[in-house]
């Protein structure tokens, strides 16, 4: 379940709609915001199997008009840790000017009767701001085949901080617009912070 919108009224009634722990949510969510005015957010609510294990997850994404914040909470059961379950939240409040990449990725049904305006069947939303970087390297190699020599690593850093992925047969066409709409919004932002 996800839910968008701009106001900070609107933002607590879409983490009370989610049924999420709305109150542990919330309060991690509203001490992050602080003061700002809410110029777009979404609430995803998502089920997960884990083995023999069901969890459930709530991200939630505010945009402001200096910070995107990201709060995420997963709830845990008992464990040698704790002999009841718990939750764990945390929020991160990221600059505006500091975000690097917003990357929408859609994917569409029978792309050669694409219709401009078709929603697609599911969009993953990744955005990166250099707090988490994921390093690929491989062995590098030259053309000839025969070639024994080392010719050291190449490879690929990406940075990933958060990935959501969101689809209509899981979550519904109403959630993947939503996505859509505020995944513009942070892009028009994080745009507008670098001129």
């Amino acid at each position: 379940m996800a839910k968008t919108g701009t106001t900070t009224q609107g933002l607590r009634a879409a983490i009370e709609r989610s049924g999420y722990y709305p109150a542990l949510v919330a309060e991690a969510v509203e001490a992050a915001v602080g003061g700002e005015p809410v110029a777009s957010y979404l609430v995803h609510q998502e089920t997960t199997f884990d083995s023999n294990e069901v969890r459930r997850h709530c991200t939630v994404l505010v945009l402001t008009g200096h910070r995107f914040i990201v709060s995420h909470t997963d709830e845990q059961a008992a464990d040698d840790s704790s002999p009841t379950p718990y939750a764990t939240t945390s929020t991160e409040s990221v600059k505006l000017d500091r975000i690097s990449s917003v990357v929408l990725s859609r994917v569409v049904a029978n792309p050669e009767k694409y219709v401009p305006g078709t929603l697609p069947r599911e969009v993953v939303l990744t955005i990166g701001w250099g707090a988490v970087a994921r390093i690929d390297l491989e062995p590098a190699a030259c053309g000839d085949p025969n070639c024994e020599a080392d010719h050291g690593y190449t490879g690929s850093s990406t940075a990933d901080d958060l990935s959501l992925r969101v689809s209509e047969a899981g979550d519904g066409p109403d959630t993947v617009r939503q996505t859509l709409a505020f995944s513009q919004a942070l892009s028009e932002a994080t745009a507008a912070t670098s001129r």
